[in-house]
């Protein structure tokens, strides 16, 4: 297990209306973040807000290709971005315990903070199909190129951390700067990680780490990666 610094390259925000940020995702353009009564994405190249949406944001938020999924207390919404249309909704596997969530090989991904779990959940019926144990509190969730990273947040202490994800050991560790945490996170399908910032208002790229030579891929989970 290797353990390194965080290198944050960039930070966005405070946002204007936005005092939190919760969950964060990537549409292959646009970032968009949870604040609460709103969804809003801004551009990652220029830092400026382009538009929101009105709709329960209380969590993580995930993209499919075409949709967002947001968490609200006890269920997830899957959402037209063109429109603000809540389209379905499914229960939350945590009821209300929720915290990320991202979108991987047509699956959610649902983040369980005080459980320290991981569950992989249908999107049309909420059914959970599989769940990865991990040993601390899990805010954001991703996948990129078969790696399964998910936040920390306790106290003053955060991390981004890559679990195996048939055992959730832990294989690597970014250790955030001490007071900066991380509540949602969402890679660009790159060498970027998007971490929401909780109560800062902020939204942090944080460089991701390449892969030694001598770490190959898990053998099965080369698919698991966002959708273009």
């Amino acid at each position: 297990m290797s353990k390194s610094n965080a290198k944050i390259v960039r930070e966005y925000g405070p946002f204007p209306g936005a005092d939190s940020v919760h969950g964060v995702t990537y549409d292959g353009q646009n970032v968009w973040f949870a604040s609460g009564d709103k969804l809003n994405a801004f551009d990652p190249a220029s830092g400026k807000t382009l538009r929101s949406i009105d709709v329960a944001a209380h969590a993580g938020t995930a993209f499919d290709g075409q949709h967002l999924f947001q968490i609200a207390e006890d269920r997830i919404q899957k959402i037209d971005p063109k429109t603000g249309r809540v389209l379905a909704t499914i229960p939350a596997p945590g009821g209300g315990g929720d915290s990320g969530l991202t979108w991987a090989e047509g699956t959610l991904w649902v983040g369980q903070y005080r459980d320290r779990k991981i569950h992989q959940v249908d999107p049309e019926t909420g059914k959970i199909l599989r769940t990865i144990e991990t040993n601390r509190f899990v805010t954001g969730v991703t996948w990129v190129d078969g790696e399964l990273w998910h936040g920390t947040w306790e106290g003053d202490e955060s991390e981004l951390r890559r679990i195996d994800p048939e055992t959730g050991k832990v294989l690597q560790q970014l250790e955030m700067p001490p007071g900066v945490g991380v509540s949602g996170l969402e890679s660009d399908g790159g060498d970027r990680f998007f971490c929401g910032g909780g109560k800062s208002g902020k939204v942090r790229a944080v460089r991701r780490p390449r892969r030694r030579l001598s770490d190959p891929p898990k053998p099965g989970t080369g698919a698991l990666r966002k959708a273009p």
